[in-house]
């Protein structure tokens, strides 16, 4: 059987920072060498510091983890420019598997991510639950999901999601033992048979506006919208001048298609979101991380504090009541990193943290890794789908 545990920290020293992580996660137990130690980290820190010192302190661990915008950890959101969280695995080998391959973009992500399942695959047969690191920079996240399904079929739980930088959309990276990748692709399976995930996803954004068309596209690449150059159609929409770097219109420049009726119950919401990953000033194109067939409605999308915390509270109702009285073992979590300090001051983004990790195990936080990235992979309707701007939970608890 899994164990787990956790800690987090801002302390500017990258090789204290993973010790103290380590020390404060096992320290109700008999050492610190452990079996995986998965890591998210923002921009600041020095990444070979911290896989050294992870690999020195736990010799036998495998090690992964990826880059983002900031932490979240059972100490809370941490968002300075070296924030760190830590979720340490001990157990039998046998009840987990690490597979990576690199160089996943959005024209082969299909390709990358099916050899990835496979490699995983013939490393465990017996994963039951798969957690994805993946670059959130040009990925085709939607054709990454159905290569891994290709391999272990579609109802395999995926989770997880797409790594990111300091909201600037230059470069993310990702980590797997001493390997440092940039349009890396981690799976990390779970196979053990006492364990379950539960997930669950909401953005609270609302349409705004009349939809617009993609008139042409190829891949998860966007060449025009309503027969215009996509992205000066974009800026002009958003009252932007076309010169705007990604960074600073990332937060704005989120567009919503509609979902099918029968999902609207279940997310809370008709529109499923996508944020602007890439942009080709040159070509006058943009990136989505899904792929964009010609045809395609889209909309513009203005968050909604009310609903977001009402809707969040929904989520939690939900996932409280199919844990029907069980204490979760772990949580990991994946929040948009324009949810972080982009949308919510320190006050209000305790508070909804807080009501996130209270539901599920009172004042005593138990272990727990977030981040804000560039994209989350959650079920929807059964099936394991890509998410922009949510905050999305997976809850590993017994079966």
């Amino acid at each position: 059987m899994l164990k787990f545990f956790s800690a987090s920290n801002e302390m500017v020293n990258s090789k204290k920072a993973m010790e103290d992580c380590i020390t404060r996660s096992l320290e109700s137990e008999d050492g610190t060498d452990c079996d995986l130690i998965i890591f998210h980290t923002t921009m600041g820190h020095k990444f070979t510091e911290l896989t050294q010192k992870a690999r020195e302190m736990s010799p036998s661990a495998e090690v992964v983890g990826c880059t983002c915008a900031g932490v979240v950890g059972r100490e809370g959101a941490m968002e300075k420019i070296r924030s760190l969280a830590v979720m340490i695995v001990k157990g039998p080998k046998s009840e987990f598997a690490i597979a990576y391959k690199d160089n996943i973009r959005g024209h082969n992500s299909y390709e990358i991510a099916e050899a990835a399942a496979k490699e995983l695959k013939e490393k465990n047969p017996n994963v039951n639950m798969i957690n994805v690191l993946a670059s959130g920079i040009d990925i085709a996240a939607d054709d990454a999901l159905r290569g891994i399904e290709s391999v272990f079929g579609k109802e395999m739980p995926i989770f997880g999601g797409t790594s990111s930088d300091n909201i600037k959309a230059k470069v993310n990276y990702q980590f797997i033992n001493d390997v440092k990748l940039e349009q890396g692709a981690i799976l990390i399976g779970f196979a053990d048979p006492s364990l379950e995930v539960l997930m669950g996803a909401h953005h609270g954004n609302n349409p705004i506006g009349m939809p617009f068309e993609v008139t042409r596209a190829e891949a998860n690449r966007i060449y025009e919208i309503d027969g215009e150059p996509a992205w000066p159609f974009l800026m002009k929409k958003l009252d932007l001048p076309v010169d705007t770097e990604l960074g600073d219109a990332m937060a704005m420049a989120c567009i919503g298609t509609m979902l099918p009726d029968a999902l609207h119950e279940e997310y809370d919401n008709q529109h499923i979101l996508y944020v602007i990953i890439k942009v080709d000033k040159e070509n006058q194109s943009f990136y989505i991380p899904v792929s964009c067939e010609v045809g395609t409605k889209f909309w513009l999308v203005q968050r909604d504090e009310k609903l977001i915390f009402s809707g969040l509270d929904r989520l939690m109702n939900k996932l409280t009541n199919e844990l029907n009285g069980r204490k979760p073992r772990a949580v990991f979590h994946t929040d948009c990193a324009a949810r972080g300090r982009l949308m919510f001051n320190k006050i209000e983004k305790g508070e909804i943290i807080d009501n996130m990790q209270k539901p599920l195990f009172g004042d005593n936080i138990g272990p727990w890794l977030g981040l804000y990235g560039f994209g989350e992979i959650t079920l929807l309707g059964g099936c394991n789908t890509f998410h922009n701007q949510t905050t999305s939970l997976y809850i590993l608890a017994d079966s």
